[in-house]
């Protein structure tokens, strides 16, 4: 296991990411854009983000399994139900939209760029450690949702 792997909370990291989004979009102003509806835009895509963490968060509560990224090891169901059904991760999907809400909000190209960086880390550090030892704990049950379902959308 790689010394970042489940280390730095996903909250966290989405804040450092928009933090990083604030600061090029301060740093290099040429590189701004603008179009009408642009900030009703960027709401919608962060209620929807917030909406499909909310829902992520939700369908564990009902299995009565842990929502702690840290502690993955504690799942003591495996969620399929829901949201599940779509994608298997829900809660980190709506953190991405909520920074390419940010990003729009922001109208900035450079900002844009960093939300693939943020989904790049989030895939090899939070979720490629995750799905390890969802695998280990749930075996073939596992592996065939793993079939059906995408890691994004």
């Amino acid at each position: 296991m790689n010394a970042l792997e489940l280390k730095v909370p996903p909250v966290a990291q989405v804040t450092i990411t928009a933090a990083a989004m604030y600061g090029v979009a301060k740093i290099m102003p040429s590189l701004q854009f603008s179009f009408n509806g642009s900030t009703a835009l960027a709401i919608g895509l962060g209620v929807i983000g917030l909406g499909s963490g909310i829902m992520g968060v939700a369908q564990f509560k009902k299995a009565q399994t842990t929502v702690n990224p840290h502690t993955p090891e504690k799942s003591t169901n495996l969620v399929t139900r829901g949201i599940y059904q779509y994608t298997r991760n829900p809660m980190y999907v709506g953190l991405v939209l909520i920074l390419l809400g940010w990003a729009l909000y922001l109208s900035h190209f450079l900002a844009f760029v960093l939300v693939p960086v943020f989904m790049l880390y989030m895939t090899r550090f939070q979720i490629q450690p995750e799905e390890r030892m969802m695998e280990q704990k749930f075996g073939k049950r596992y592996q065939t949702y793993l079939k059906k379902v995408r890691r994004w959308i």
